[in-house]
């Protein structure tokens, strides 16, 4: 539920059939929530014998993955491991802790990963509203983590997927101060919430801005890397429109070199949008800067986004939570239904007849 002075603004899109503006907004609550349910799970695995994390998930539930390993590189001697597909490497083993991460849990991919998972003896830890993956979880004597079976999309299940293996982790010794960064960024996106959603706010701006081009997301390697990808595939679902993500410092040494020419196609349909966060290294504040500079010349506008809060966590969830909005924005002037994605239903259909 929403907090008293933290009322979730009206929806202004033409058509919403599933909900999409109102679970979007309460990703704070969601967040919060998920918090308290991780501090009363248990019993937990144990901790001495894990040499490796790896996180297993695909779509809006993988995100978990790619949070979870951008946030511990700098803060955990482990390495974490994202899987998004059907095959479980070698490395995968009695040393591993895996989290499987399937908000529907019938996810073809990891299921497939689940039932590896097992074999190869992995310690496992499931999350999922129910579903086949619940049922291994019980089969198998995983700890299994419920997620909140109301949600539309497993797009909109953001802080219920990432927050829950921040929080183990933290509970087994393998990273510190994760709750302290989940509650500022709680915090950070009640403040922000009245703003973001309101239709003359800095998310609808940009929207308006990109307009009907094609978004290209630049973030920073990490937490920033994450954050654009979130964007590019919430413009893809709720927006039905093409988008595409780019990583510093890694495109200084290829992408800007395909600018070179066209600019007279690029700048009619695409829009360079940068997601900024503080305490990037110094040159990579620099190489967003020059490529900000030379790309002007190729687009149709440069927009700057930079996350707010109190630590990088809190600027990632921000980033998200800006971006979700701005998705939910671009879709409103199209007079689009964000919820359904009937192109993915019919690819999922198709592969389960093949």
């Amino acid at each position: 539920m929403s907090q008293p002075g933290h009322a979730v603004p009206p929806s202004p899109l033409p058509v919403d059939s599933e909900g999409i503006w109102e679970a979007t907004a309460r990703l704070p609550e969601q967040i919060a929530d998920a918090a308290r349910a991780v501090a009363g799970i248990g019993p937990l695995p144990g901790a001495a014998g894990v040499r490796h994390v790896a996180v297993a998930g695909m779509g809006g539930s993988g995100v978990a993955g790619d949070v979870l390993a951008a946030y511990a590189a700098p803060r955990s001697p482990l390495a974490v491991t994202v899987l998004k597909s059907y095959d479980l490497p070698r490395s995968v083993g009695p040393g591993t802790l895996l989290f499987i991460v399937s908000y529907s849990g019938s996810t073809e991919e990891t299921l497939s990963l689940a039932a590896a998972a097992h074999e190869a003896a992995a310690t496992v830890v499931a999350l999922s509203a129910g579903g086949p993956l619940a049922e291994l979880a019980r089969a198998h004597d995983w700890l299994h983590v419920p997620l909140p079976a109301s949600l539309p999309q497993p797009r909109t299940a953001l802080g219920a997927t990432t927050v829950p293996p921040l929080l183990l982790l933290e509970r087994l010794g393998i990273l510190e101060n994760a709750s302290r960064d989940v509650a500022a960024a709680v915090t950070q996106l009640l403040g922000r919430r009245d703003q973001l959603f309101s239709p003359s706010g800095p998310a609808a701006l940009v929207a308006r801005r990109i307009g009907r081009t094609f978004p290209l997301l630049h973030g920073a390697d990490g937490l920033g890397a994450v954050a654009a990808t979130r964007w590019k595939t919430q413009i893809n679902e709720n927006a039905k429109s093409p988008a595409f993500v780019g990583v510093e410092p890694e495109l200084c040494h290829n992408e800007l070199a395909g600018w070179g020419q066209d600019g007279d196609v690029t700048r009619q349909v695409l829009t360079l949008i940068q997601l900024r966060m503080a305490h990037e290294h110094p040159q990579i504040e620099r190489r967003q800067d020059l490529v900000a500079e030379i790309l002007l010349e190729v687009m149709a506008e440069v927009i700057e986004v930079r996350g707010e809060g109190e630590g990088d966590l809190a600027q990632f969830f921000d980033l998200a939570y800006f971006g979700d909005v701005t998705s939910l924005f671009l879709a409103g002037a199209e007079s689009l239904d964000p919820g359904p994605i009937p192109t993915l239903v019919e690819v999922k259909e198709a592969l389960r007849q093949a």
